[in-house]
């Protein structure tokens, strides 16, 4: 079940730092980077961003979340994380449609590390353009996707 997460809440914004810790550990062991920013984040700020959340439920325990931001009719996503417990189930792929079947944006996008993997080959299957890559030093790159969507 899909539902809608009020990251304003103090016990929703732990429930979504408590799957996105262990997700983003497994993608920093995957592309050989420690220091990403969302291995970082805090209770705190997840409260206070003002991205749009919602959570994948399986049996009243948040498995998966998606977040994002819109402007001008384009959502650009933030997170879209299962924890590591709740990975090859489909859940990615419910959150991912969930949003593309919810309003009438003209596009998506969103980026992840370079070498990962799975997480690139997930969006370039959903129809996802790489546009960019952004080498932030000699570890990281960063690769952007774009996914015209044309319903507007």
């Amino acid at each position: 079940m899909i539902i809608k997460l009020e990251n304003k809440h103090r016990d929703i914004a732990q429930k979504i730092l408590k799957v996105q810790i262990p997700s983003y550990r497994v993608e920093a062991d995957i592309i050989g980077y420690y220091d990403i920013p969302p291995l970082k984040d805090t209770v705190e700020h997840i409260e206070k961003c003002q991205e749009t959340f919602y959570g994948y439920i399986i049996e009243e325990e948040l498995c998966g979340v998606i977040s994002f931001k819109v402007n001008k009719g384009v959502v650009d996503i933030h997170r879209l994380i299962v924890h590591p417990n709740h990975f090859r189930k489909g859940i990615a792929q419910h959150l991912l449609d969930h949003i593309l079947g919810s309003k009438d944006y003209v596009a998506m996008k969103v980026s992840t590390g370079s070498k990962n993997t799975p997480a690139v080959q997930f969006y370039y299957k959903n129809g996802f353009q790489k546009i960019e890559e952004i080498v932030v030093d000699e570890s990281l790159s960063i690769s952007c996707f774009e996914k015209q969507l044309n319903k507007i």
